[in-house]
C-alpha cells in the first residue's frame, strides 16, 4: 500500500468486517522463533541470542563476535554502531522474569553499559529508549551511545519511533490512566487519546504512520498528531473486566486479523477467544 497523502491523518482509514468467529480455549499461539532467525539485523550483520550468549553473524555465516550475558535475550535494537539487547532472567527475581538490558558495541561486542528495562527501541545515532513498568516504575529513559542517560519520561508501553516517539501506554491499572502519547525533549509527555484497556496489545503501524490500536474491543486509528477515530466496535468490554481480555493484531497486506482472548471470570484456567477478519481501506 502506498504512502498516504493525508500525512498520517487517522480519518484517512476505514475497515470492513469480513468474518468473525468464536471458539472455546486459547487461540493458536504465535509460532516460535524459527531456529536461526535473528533478533535484529543491520545490513549484512545479524544479532542472535541464546541463554547466556549474544552473537553477531554476517551474511556469509561467519561469527563476528560473541558476548556473554546473564539472561535469555528476547529482543535486540540496532542504531549507529550500537546494539541494545533486552533479556529474560534465568531465575525468578523480585521483578519477575526481567533480566538485564545490555548495550554493546556492534563492531566487536564489547559491553558499553548494563541497564534495566523490559522494552526498548532504537533512535538515531546510537541512541535508544528503554522502559520499565511495575511497582513504582512507569518510566522511559533515553540513553546515548555511551550508555549515559540524557532524558526520561513518566510513560511506558509500546514504542513507535518515526518522526518522533509515540507510546501506546500499558499501565496495568484499573481504572487505567493509559493514553497514546508523544515523548518530547525535557521529559515532556504530550497526552493524546485516553485508552480503556490497561494492557493494549502492540499496535500496527501503517505506511503513513497511523497507528491501529486495539482498545478493549474497539479498533482505533491514531494519527501522527495524536488525533483518533474509531474504525470498528468489535466487542463491548466492561473497563472493570478488561484484565480478563487480551487482544492481538496481525496484518497481511490489507487484511487484518483481530483476536481477543477472554479468561472465564470464575475458572481462571478456562478461556474462549473471538476472531475478526477485516479489510483495511484508505480513504474516508
Amino acid at each position: 500500500m502506498g504512502i498516504s497523502q493525508d500525512n498520517g491523518r487517522a480519518g484517512a482509514w476505514r475497515v470492513t468486517v469480513r468474518a468473525r468467529g468464536r471458539k472455546a480455549g486459547l487461540p493458536p499461539g504465535a509460532p516460535p522463533r524459527p531456529a536461526g532467525r535473528p533478533l535484529a539485523r543491520r545490513q549484512d550483520l545479524r544479532i542472535h541470542g541464546t541463554a547466556g550468549k549474544i552473537s553477531c553473524v554476517d551474511d556469509s555465516g561467519r561469527t563476528r563476535w560473541t558476548a556473554p550475558c546473564s539472561g535469555i535475550p528476547n529482543a535486540a535494537h540496532v542504531s549507529g554502531g550500537r546494539v541494545l539487547v533486552t533479556t529474560d532472567s534465568l531465575a525468578y527475581t523480585p521483578w519477575g522474569n526481567l533480566g538485564p538490558a545490555v548495550l554493546l558495541d556492534l563492531a566487536d561486542g564489547s559491553r558499553i553499559a548494563e541497564l534495566r528495562g523490559a522494552r526498548g527501541a532504537a533512535l538515531g545515532g546510537g541512541r535508544f529508549v528503554l522502559g520499565l513498568e511495575g511497582y513504582d516504575a512507569f518510566d522511559t529513559w533515553a540513553y546515548d551511545r555511551d550508555g549515559a542517560l540524557y532524558d526520561s519520561w513518566r510513560s511506558y508501553g509500546h514504542y513507535v519511533v518515526g518522526t518522533g516517539i509515540r507510546v501506546v501506554e500499558t499501565d496495568r491499572n484499573i481504572p487505567t490512566g493509559s493514553r497514546v502519547v508523544r515523548l518530547l525533549p525535557g521529559g515532556t509527555v504530550e497526552r493524546g487519546p485516553s485508552l480503556t484497556d490497561p494492557q493494549a496489545p502492540e499496535p500496527l503501524v501503517l505506511a503513513d504512520g497511523t497507528l491501529l490500536v486495539l482498545d478493549a474491543g474497539v479498533l482505533r486509528a491514531v494519527g501522527r498528531r495524536l488525533e483518533d477515530t474509531v474504525l470498528a466496535e468489535l466487542q463491548a468490554i466492561d473497563p472493570a473486566e478488561a484484565w480478563r481480555h487480551h487482544g492481538a493484531l496481525h496484518r497481511t497486506g490489507d487484511e487484518i486479523t483481530v483476536t481477543i482472548t477472554e479468561q472465564h471470570p470464575d475458572r481462571p484456567g478456562k478461556h474462549s477467544h473471538r476472531t475478526w477478519r477485516l479489510t483495511l481501506h484508505q480513504g474516508g
